[in-house]
Parts: C-alpha cells; structure tokens; sequence
C-alpha cells in the first residue's frame, strides 16, 4: 500500500488469518500512529465481526493530532466497521476427497446417505464389490464413517485420499 499511496501519511492493518475469532494467528501495525490507535482497535473490529481469512488496511493523508488518540481510535476502527458493513461473505469449507468401497447391497442406502453428509460422486467403479470416490465437507467426515460403519456392520472401507 505504500507503493501505491506513497503521498499517504499512515497505511495501518490488521489481520485474522484463521476462523473467525481465532487468536492464534493476527497481527497489526500503527504504521507510526500513536501506539494502539490505530492497528489495535481495527483488529479488534475484525475479531469480533464473525468473519475470518480476513484482513483491512486504513489509509489516512493527515498526519496532525487534531483528532487525539480516542478520535484516531474511533476513526481506524469505523473504517473498518463501515467497510465489513458492504463486505460480500463467503463461507469457506474445508473439503476431502474419500475412497469408499461398499458391497452391491448397500448401494441404496449408501445414495440415500449422500445427501445428508454434502457428499459429491466424484467416480464409480463396479466390480467384485462398488468403489466410490467422493467429495465432501471434512466436518462430517467422521459421521460418514460412523454411519457407513453402522450400515455395512463395519464391512465398509472409507479411506481418505491424499491429494
């Protein structure tokens, strides 16, 4: 930002680079403003706006201290509060990709269940028994497991692909 608004006085930021909320990696600069006016309270901002992967830089072109240390509070975090006001959101889903092999019994169960746990068909194999790749979010990867276990009375293969 500095390259692009080089007659700017200040460019603070602040970022969350995990799920919303998450502490454990964040980070912020005042960029030369009084310390914890400006990178401290837009962190905040975004630490509390249910949203995460996300990061905001503030450019200001007044250097004066007209404003004090409160007023440069309220301005650094209301820019970015006006700014996720008219953020368009997207959820991000962790996916997996699975290799599921079922006996031809269980085959209608096993579509019937798809649907429940997101899962995409990715390919389809008949032979001996029916392999199946599939593609779904990772958060019911483990309730997958359990009812195809319960299904099949635990004769189902449910392995994960490494991508």
């Amino acid at each position: 930002m500095n390259a692009e608004f080089p007659d700017a006085t200040h460019n603070c930021w602040a970022f969350v680079a995990g799920p919303p909320g998450s502490t454990s990696r964040i980070g912020m600069s005042d960029a030369g403003e009084p310390h914890g006016t400006a990178g401290r309270p837009m962190l905040t901002v975004l630490l509390h706006s249910g949203v995460g992967e996300i990061a905001a830089i503030v450019t200001r072109y007044y250097g004066g201290t007209k404003l004090g240390t409160g007023g440069l509070v309220k301005a650094y975090g209301g820019a970015v509060q006006l700014a996720l006001a008219t953020l368009p959101l997207t959820e991000r889903v962790d996916f997996v990709e699975i290799g599921v092999s079922i006996g031809y019994p269980i085959i209608t169960v096993f579509q019937q269940s798809l649907a429940t746990f997101e899962a995409k068909v990715l390919d389809q194999q008949y032979g001996v028994d029916v392999r199946y790749r599939l593609r779904m979010p990772r958060q019911h990867l483990v309730g997958f497991r359990a009812a195809m276990a319960d299904a099949t009375r635990g004769e189902a293969s449910v392995e994960e692909i490494d991508e």
